[in-house]
């Protein structure tokens, strides 16, 4: 799994989509910073995480667009499933490789806390929490990502569609508003992103929000491992 791991991340940086991904990332997450904190002389960074919920919707594809996609279209699959490895190493090392990279872009509200931290008191313990929410966002949609990777070989039709099924996700709390069958509406409401992220984000952290998005990781990932399995006996 390290070198599928250290594969893909030398990949992000030799074609660009590090920096592009980063430059980005750091350039909107910079702006709602301003935006929500320094424009209002404030230290509550509440509004900034909020906010970044649409970044990671927007961004993340670009991460997963090329995690398996790239592989078919360089016809370097079957060699790749042939490896002397096991396919859960070959699709936890690129999930990794991808994560590590969103890691390294969910690490910039450090640097703004600390300047805000210079002109009045930083609760820090909310700033870790908010991290901690984006983490664990990043790891279920980083995972949806891998899977509509694996099931297409367009690189800008895996990026489309992983854009999509994320906006869907964000828009669960809309449609189920919209519904009025009160059990399917309750229904979607247990299935919100968007809800829990912003509760993280208003001081409330528990352990149901940590499980929801690890189970999201989990059963994705596992269903990325189910299609190269068919794949590799096919």
């Amino acid at each position: 799994m390290g070198a599928i791991f250290r594969r893909e991340i030398g990949a992000y940086f030799t074609s660009g989509v590090a920096y592009i991904f980063l430059a980005v990332f750091w350039l909107f997450s910079g702006y709602f910073f301003y935006g929500s904190c320094l424009a209002y002389a404030t230290t509550d960074m509440s509004g900034m995480f909020q906010s970044m919920f649409m970044i990671c919707v927007f961004l993340i594809p670009i991460l997963t667009m090329r995690l398996f996609s790239e592989e078919k279209k360089q016809k370097t699959e079957q060699g790749l499933l042939t490896a002397p490895v096991s396919l859960a190493e070959i699709v936890l090392g690129k999930y990794l490789a991808a994560l590590a990279l969103y890691t390294i872009g969910i690490t910039m509200p450090f640097l703004y806390a600390l300047i805000l931290s210079s002109y009045g008191s930083v609760e820090w313990g909310i700033v870790f929490a908010n991290f901690l929410a984006q983490l664990l966002l990043g790891m279920a949609f980083i995972s949806v990502g891998a899977l509509i990777s694996a099931l297409t070989e367009n690189q800008i039709a895996s990026a489309v569609l992983s854009f999509v099924v994320l906006m869907a996700l964000y828009m669960i709390d809309m449609i189920a508003s919209n519904i009025s069958w009160q059990w399917l509406a309750k229904l979607l409401m247990s299935l919100s992103f968007y809800t829990r992220y912003y509760s993280v984000t208003c001081g409330l952290f528990n352990v149901t929000t940590v499980l929801f998005y690890l189970s999201v990781a989990v059963i994705f990932n596992y269903l990325t491992i189910r299609v190269f399995e068919r794949r590799r006996w096919s």
